[in-house]
Protein backbone atom coordinates (compact mmCIF):
# COMPACT_ATOMS: atom_id res chain seq x y z
CA UNK A 1 0.00 0.00 0.00
CA UNK A 2 1.26 3.48 -0.87
CA UNK A 3 0.66 6.23 1.97
CA UNK A 4 0.00 9.28 -0.84
CA UNK A 5 0.13 12.57 1.34
CA UNK A 6 -1.00 15.97 0.05
CA UNK A 7 2.77 17.89 -0.75
CA UNK A 8 1.11 21.12 -0.80
CA UNK A 9 -0.12 23.31 2.01
CA UNK A 10 -3.02 25.67 1.05
CA UNK A 11 -2.55 28.61 -0.75
CA UNK A 12 -4.73 31.34 0.77
CA UNK A 13 -4.05 35.18 1.64
CA UNK A 14 -6.27 37.47 3.53
CA UNK A 15 -8.10 38.52 0.44
CA UNK A 16 -8.45 35.20 -1.42
CA UNK A 17 -12.41 35.70 -2.87
CA UNK A 18 -12.49 32.11 -4.88
CA UNK A 19 -10.92 28.78 -3.70
CA UNK A 20 -10.05 26.17 -6.31
CA UNK A 21 -10.61 22.73 -4.62
CA UNK A 22 -9.66 19.55 -6.32
CA UNK A 23 -8.31 16.28 -4.06
CA UNK A 24 -4.44 15.24 -4.33
CA UNK A 25 -2.15 15.67 -7.31
CA UNK A 26 -0.42 12.68 -9.01
CA UNK A 27 1.62 10.63 -6.59
CA UNK A 28 4.82 11.85 -8.36
CA UNK A 29 4.22 15.45 -7.20
CA UNK A 30 4.41 13.51 -3.36
CA UNK A 31 7.30 11.56 -4.21
CA UNK A 32 9.44 13.94 -5.69
CA UNK A 33 9.66 12.51 -9.02
CA UNK A 34 8.16 15.43 -11.51
CA UNK A 35 8.77 15.36 -15.28
CA UNK A 36 10.44 17.00 -17.15
CA UNK A 37 7.42 19.93 -17.99
CA UNK A 38 5.88 19.34 -14.59
CA UNK A 39 6.02 22.79 -11.77
CA UNK A 40 6.38 22.14 -8.31
CA UNK A 41 2.87 23.22 -7.01
CA UNK A 42 -0.53 22.70 -7.06
CA UNK A 43 -2.18 21.53 -10.43
CA UNK A 44 1.15 21.67 -11.91
CA UNK A 45 0.94 18.21 -13.61
CA UNK A 46 1.72 19.59 -17.68
CA UNK A 47 -0.02 16.35 -18.99
CA UNK A 48 -3.42 17.19 -16.73
CA UNK A 49 -2.92 21.10 -15.67
CA UNK A 50 -5.97 23.32 -15.14
CA UNK A 51 -2.64 25.82 -15.16
CA UNK A 52 -3.46 25.07 -19.24
CA UNK A 53 -6.45 26.37 -19.41
CA UNK A 54 -6.16 29.57 -17.15
CA UNK A 55 -2.51 30.23 -19.17
CA UNK A 56 -4.71 30.26 -22.48
CA UNK A 57 -7.55 32.61 -21.25
CA UNK A 58 -5.13 35.00 -19.45
CA UNK A 59 -2.43 35.05 -22.34
CA UNK A 60 0.08 34.46 -19.77
CA UNK A 61 2.61 32.95 -21.56
CA UNK A 62 3.47 30.48 -18.64
CA UNK A 63 6.81 28.45 -18.02
CA UNK A 64 5.84 24.57 -17.82
CA UNK A 65 9.02 22.86 -15.77
CA UNK A 66 10.84 22.29 -12.80
CA UNK A 67 12.39 25.45 -11.51
CA UNK A 68 11.16 28.41 -8.77
CA UNK A 69 10.47 30.83 -11.52
CA UNK A 70 7.67 28.59 -13.00
CA UNK A 71 6.07 28.55 -9.29
CA UNK A 72 6.34 32.46 -8.42
CA UNK A 73 4.76 32.91 -12.24
CA UNK A 74 1.84 30.86 -10.72
CA UNK A 75 1.82 32.40 -7.29
CA UNK A 76 1.72 35.95 -8.75
CA UNK A 77 -1.38 34.80 -10.44
CA UNK A 78 -3.67 34.27 -7.97
CA UNK A 79 -2.44 36.85 -5.45
CA UNK A 80 -3.25 39.30 -7.86
CA UNK A 81 -6.98 37.73 -8.98
CA UNK A 82 -7.63 36.72 -5.55
CA UNK A 83 -7.68 33.15 -6.31
CA UNK A 84 -6.86 30.42 -3.49
CA UNK A 85 -5.85 27.01 -3.38
CA UNK A 86 -7.13 24.66 -0.76
CA UNK A 87 -7.60 21.10 -1.95
CA UNK A 88 -9.91 18.33 0.33
CA UNK A 89 -8.03 15.62 0.73
CA UNK A 90 -4.78 15.64 2.79
CA UNK A 91 -3.95 12.44 2.23
CA UNK A 92 -5.09 8.25 1.39
CA UNK A 93 -3.76 5.11 0.87
CA UNK A 94 -3.77 3.80 -2.36
CA UNK A 95 -3.28 -0.19 -3.79
CA UNK A 96 -1.54 0.57 -7.11
CA UNK A 97 0.29 4.63 -7.37
CA UNK A 98 -1.83 6.31 -9.76
CA UNK A 99 -3.10 9.19 -9.68
CA UNK A 100 -7.11 7.78 -9.99
CA UNK A 101 -9.63 9.43 -7.58
CA UNK A 102 -11.35 6.35 -7.16
CA UNK A 103 -8.23 4.28 -6.31
CA UNK A 104 -8.17 6.46 -3.23
CA UNK A 105 -8.62 4.52 0.40
CA UNK A 106 -8.57 5.62 4.21
CA UNK A 107 -9.06 9.08 2.59
CA UNK A 108 -8.43 12.01 5.43
CA UNK A 109 -10.25 15.24 4.61
CA UNK A 110 -8.73 18.83 5.56
CA UNK A 111 -10.89 20.94 7.18
CA UNK A 112 -12.14 23.30 4.24
CA UNK A 113 -14.88 24.31 6.53
CA UNK A 114 -12.15 25.78 9.02
CA UNK A 115 -10.30 27.95 5.99
CA UNK A 116 -13.35 29.26 5.20
CA UNK A 117 -14.45 30.26 8.99
CA UNK A 118 -10.46 31.56 8.82
CA UNK A 119 -10.73 33.88 5.94
CA UNK A 120 -14.07 35.61 5.62
CA UNK A 121 -13.47 37.29 2.10
CA UNK A 122 -13.86 33.73 0.82
CA UNK A 123 -17.40 33.70 -1.26
CA UNK A 124 -16.74 31.14 -3.92
CA UNK A 125 -15.62 27.42 -4.30
CA UNK A 126 -14.32 26.18 -7.63
CA UNK A 127 -14.42 22.24 -7.69
CA UNK A 128 -12.09 20.77 -10.02
CA UNK A 129 -14.26 18.19 -10.44
CA UNK A 130 -18.17 17.11 -9.86
CA UNK A 131 -20.51 14.85 -7.39
CA UNK A 132 -18.99 11.50 -8.98
CA UNK A 133 -16.91 9.12 -6.17
CA UNK A 134 -14.34 10.88 -4.43
CA UNK A 135 -14.50 13.56 -6.38
CA UNK A 136 -13.99 17.23 -4.87
CA UNK A 137 -17.28 17.66 -4.90
CA UNK A 138 -18.40 14.34 -3.67
CA UNK A 139 -15.62 14.92 -0.67
CA UNK A 140 -16.99 18.27 0.25
CA UNK A 141 -20.67 17.20 0.96
CA UNK A 142 -19.48 14.76 3.59
CA UNK A 143 -17.82 17.62 5.08
CA UNK A 144 -20.31 19.42 5.11
CA UNK A 145 -22.48 16.88 6.90
CA UNK A 146 -19.94 16.41 9.45
CA UNK A 147 -21.07 20.33 10.14
CA UNK A 148 -24.57 20.13 9.95
CA UNK A 149 -24.46 21.88 6.73
CA UNK A 150 -25.82 21.19 2.62
CA UNK A 151 -25.54 21.92 -0.52
CA UNK A 152 -28.40 23.67 -1.93
CA UNK A 153 -29.10 23.81 -6.00
CA UNK A 154 -29.01 27.03 -7.75
CA UNK A 155 -28.75 25.74 -11.46
CA UNK A 156 -28.55 22.17 -12.76
CA UNK A 157 -26.75 22.91 -15.76
CA UNK A 158 -23.36 22.19 -16.25
CA UNK A 159 -21.01 23.55 -14.48
CA UNK A 160 -23.47 22.82 -11.98
CA UNK A 161 -24.24 26.00 -9.17
CA UNK A 162 -24.65 25.00 -5.75
CA UNK A 163 -24.59 27.29 -2.68
CA UNK A 164 -24.87 27.02 1.07
CA UNK A 165 -24.56 29.15 4.11
CA UNK A 166 -21.90 28.96 6.83
CA UNK A 167 -22.79 29.38 10.11
CA UNK A 168 -21.22 33.30 11.48
CA UNK A 169 -19.27 32.99 14.46
CA UNK A 170 -20.74 36.45 14.98
CA UNK A 171 -24.80 35.82 15.90
CA UNK A 172 -25.44 39.48 15.29
CA UNK A 173 -24.13 39.67 11.70
CA UNK A 174 -26.46 40.07 8.41
CA UNK A 175 -25.49 38.96 5.29
CA UNK A 176 -28.21 39.81 1.57
CA UNK A 177 -29.11 36.13 2.40
CA UNK A 178 -29.25 35.46 6.16
CA UNK A 179 -29.10 36.77 9.07
CA UNK A 180 -26.28 34.52 11.19
CA UNK A 181 -24.64 33.53 8.18
CA UNK A 182 -22.30 33.74 4.84
CA UNK A 183 -23.52 32.87 1.79
CA UNK A 184 -20.69 30.33 -0.14
CA UNK A 185 -21.25 29.39 -3.92
CA UNK A 186 -19.77 26.30 -5.12
CA UNK A 187 -19.31 25.67 -9.34
CA UNK A 188 -18.50 22.36 -10.05
CA UNK A 189 -16.24 22.85 -12.94
CA UNK A 190 -15.63 20.03 -15.67
CA UNK A 191 -12.30 18.82 -14.90
CA UNK A 192 -9.03 19.51 -16.48
CA UNK A 193 -8.54 15.71 -16.92
CA UNK A 194 -8.29 13.49 -19.91
CA UNK A 195 -10.20 11.24 -18.39
CA UNK A 196 -12.91 13.51 -18.46
CA UNK A 197 -12.74 13.88 -21.89
CA UNK A 198 -15.44 11.10 -22.65
CA UNK A 199 -18.17 12.67 -20.51
CA UNK A 200 -17.74 16.09 -21.79
CA UNK A 201 -18.28 14.25 -25.61
CA UNK A 202 -21.54 13.71 -24.16
CA UNK A 203 -22.16 16.94 -22.84
CA UNK A 204 -25.52 18.78 -24.76
CA UNK A 205 -23.98 22.15 -25.33
CA UNK A 206 -20.94 20.29 -26.21
CA UNK A 207 -22.43 18.54 -28.75
CA UNK A 208 -24.23 21.75 -30.51
CA UNK A 209 -21.10 23.88 -30.58
CA UNK A 210 -19.07 20.83 -32.47
CA UNK A 211 -22.10 20.42 -35.47
CA UNK A 212 -21.83 23.92 -35.74
CA UNK A 213 -17.85 23.80 -35.82
CA UNK A 214 -15.78 20.34 -36.30
CA UNK A 215 -13.04 21.85 -35.32
CA UNK A 216 -14.30 22.37 -31.29
CA UNK A 217 -12.76 19.99 -29.00
CA UNK A 218 -13.01 19.30 -25.36
CA UNK A 219 -10.17 21.86 -24.48
CA UNK A 220 -11.81 24.71 -26.36
CA UNK A 221 -14.88 23.62 -24.27
CA UNK A 222 -13.14 24.25 -21.26
CA UNK A 223 -12.06 27.35 -22.12
CA UNK A 224 -15.46 28.63 -22.69
CA UNK A 225 -16.29 26.72 -19.23
CA UNK A 226 -13.56 27.87 -17.29
CA UNK A 227 -13.63 31.65 -18.63
CA UNK A 228 -16.53 32.69 -17.08
CA UNK A 229 -15.49 31.49 -13.80
CA UNK A 230 -11.99 32.47 -13.46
Amino acid sequence: MFKHRHPYPPFITSDTQKLIVGTLPPPRFSTGDLLERDVDFCYGSYYNSLWLYIDTIYSLNLRYDNSGEAVAERKEFLIDHKIGICDIVESCVREKIDASDLGMQDVVLRDVIGYLQQYPSIETILFTGGNSKNGPEFFFRKHLRDYGLKLELVSDNIPRIHRFVLPSENRNSKTPYQKGGRLIKTVSLTSASGSANRAIGSIPLYKQLKARNPDFNTFDFRILQYREFF
